[in-house]
């Protein structure tokens, strides 16, 4: 669960004791693997291009923010999604799968993230994480293959922890802006994250259909979703450090 309260410091000995507990329990079981339906395996490569990178951009744009503790949370962040890229990887390998050299959506949304300073990067970057909620959880529940649900599990705790922390450091981003700039901020990334859900539904179509998911439903409850997230944005209010607990609201089935 996630905490209210929690500054940059907590998120680091969260992103180390997460390390250590990975560490701990290993890798799933790969020989467990089997073939996955072609559409899925399709949806599935585009997603592990996606997670891949060496976030050195990122990292660099958080080392220039002139906080070290949260530039160190940043470089664990990053690791976890490499880890992502590592296990996605696998499961298409032991489903006698391959993965991608590229694809164009992720070249989209790294060209986007690169536009300016660290404010658009995290805003663009919690467009594909919050769009990765739905997706990992529509793999998780509906796949036909145990090893492809347990990845997504992992993958999908993790995200839920991403997307918080990302929150913190949007907040205290946008803080300084006017009130009606910190308002199209937000407005303008819930406009961006609903076309990106929209792009995912269309170009995911058929995996989705396989998971149980209908195109429309993935999109309307992605953006359903990013209504708490938004709050905890603008959340120039609270106490510092806090932002508002929406974790467990997405667990109970509030959109994602």
């Amino acid at each position: 669960m996630i905490k209210h309260g929690w500054g940059h410091e907590a998120w680091l000995a969260e992103f180390e004791a997460e390390r250590e507990r990975r560490a701990e329990r290993g890798d799933p079981d790969w020989d467990r693997g089997d073939a996955l339906p072609p559409e899925l395996v399709r949806s599935l490569q585009r997603f592990q291009v996606g997670e891949d990178g060496d976030g050195s951009a990122l990292i660099g744009k958080a080392d220039r923010a002139g906080d070290p503790v949260y530039a160190r949370a940043v470089r664990l962040f990053v690791a976890e999604e490499q880890n992502h890229a590592r296990m996605l990887a696998l499961l298409l390998a032991a489903g006698g799968a391959q993965t991608l050299a590229g694809h164009w959506s992720d070249t989209v949304f790294v060209r986007l993230r690169r536009l300016l300073g660290l404010r658009v990067e995290l805003l663009v970057l919690m467009v594909a994480e919050v769009v990765a909620l739905r997706y990992y959880r529509a793999v998780r529940d509906g796949s036909p293959d145990p090893l492809a649900s347990e990845v997504a599990g992992r993958i999908l705790a993790d995200e839920e922890r991403h997307v918080p922390f990302h929150c913190l450091r949007l907040r205290e981003a946008v803080a300084p802006l006017p009130a009606p700039a910190r308002r199209a901020a937000v407005l303008g990334w819930r406009a961006l994250l609903g076309a990106a859900a929209v792009v995912v539904a269309v170009d995911h179509g058929p995996a989705l259909r396989t998971l149980g998911v209908g195109r429309r439903a993935f999109a309307a409850q992605t953006l359903r979703a990013s209504a708490p997230m938004a709050a905890a944005i603008a959340a120039t209010a609270t106490a510092p450090g806090a932002v508002p607990s929406f974790a467990p609201w997405m667990r109970r089935g509030g959109g994602v």
